[in-house]
């Protein structure tokens, strides 16, 4: 079982990093929650990790919280609900908002994330309500700060960046290009255009 990598962050393009340790590079998968607050490339990066072996591969994802693991795990246990779309209620929906929702039976908050219709956000809140019971909302949350870029990419590879990181989050290509084309500016990085149009999807859902 990989429970914690520490190492030097090699490559990031959403949802998948790599991290090298110890000459062994790991691919891991990361919620946008996550990608918002990764350091520079070659920069030392801690992070707790859940490890899936599958008859199609071996997967590995990676959380900077505890917290966002625990609630990764739980969302696991949700029948119907697969590691591809618990990353992708996480890249959409903060943890404590996420649990907000859940405790509160608030069904139509949830539909309104990628991959889930009505009968799942019902089902998530009937089996997840109970194990987030004693979830604490106190504190300072997980509010992200927006990233400080200290190498500019050209637009036109933030977009298509930004495109395939959206469809792997559940997103269909066809949605995902319009409101990338809406929310785009010059200079911007695929990181920070992911957040913008991950905004402007929940704003007009």
């Amino acid at each position: 079982m990989i429970t914690r990598l520490r190492g030097t962050l090699l490559e990031k393009q959403p949802p998948h990093l790599v991290i090298e340790v110890g000459g062994l590079a790991y691919e891991v998968q990361a919620s946008m929650n996550t990608f918002y607050r990764l350091p520079e490339i070659g920069k030392e990066i801690i992070l707790h990790t859940h490890f899936i072996v599958r008859e199609d591969g071996q997967f590995l994802f990676g959380f900077m919280e505890l917290r966002e693991r625990a609630l990764f795990r739980t969302l696991l246990k949700v029948n119907g609900i697969g590691p591809k779309i618990a990353l992708a209620i996480l890249s959409n929906i903060q943890p404590d908002e996420f649990v907000h929702c859940v405790t509160g039976q608030n069904t139509l908050a949830l539909q309104n994330l990628p991959g889930i219709g009505k009968k799942t956000a019902e089902r998530i809140v009937v089996e997840m309500r109970d194990r987030l019971a004693d979830w604490h909302l106190e504190g300072e949350g997980f509010e992200l700060p927006v990233l400080a870029v200290a190498n500019v990419v050209s637009s036109k590879r933030s977009e298509q960046d930004a495109i395939s990181a959206l469809i792997a989050l559940g997103y269909k290509p066809q949605e995902a290009s319009r409101v990338v084309q809406q929310v785009t500016t010059e200079g911007i990085t695929s990181e920070e255009l992911i957040r913008q149009a991950l905004k402007h999807m929940s704003s007009h859902l």
